[in-house]
């Protein structure tokens, strides 16, 4: 099960000489948190986002890439406008 929730409010623990947070499985789990996380700071607020391996998802990328064709591959991501919706034939 998996808690949805966006305000939560938990208690600095100690470790040694510094503190730390105790962070709920199921919010750990919707954030899809690892073994590691990456932490930043920004506008006095604390950041915890996923540590992502370098490189991560490109072999699938790779993968998708290869069994597009040729023109998928050229117009992928890319949105349609109205002369390809009307006037562009293939």
């Amino acid at each position: 099960m998996l808690l949805q929730c966006n305000h939560m409010k938990v208690g600095l623990v100690r470790i040694g000489n510094s503190r730390g947070l105790r962070i709920p499985k199921p919010l750990i789990e919707q954030c899809g948190f690892g073994d590691t996380v990456d932490l930043r700071v920004e506008a006095d607020r604390l950041i915890i986002v996923p540590d992502h391996r370098p490189r991560e998802g490109w072999e699938k990328a790779f993968r998708t890439a290869d069994s597009m064709s040729d023109e998928e591959r050229l117009l992928e991501g890319m949105p349609a406008n109205r002369f390809d919706r009307e006037e562009w034939e293939w």
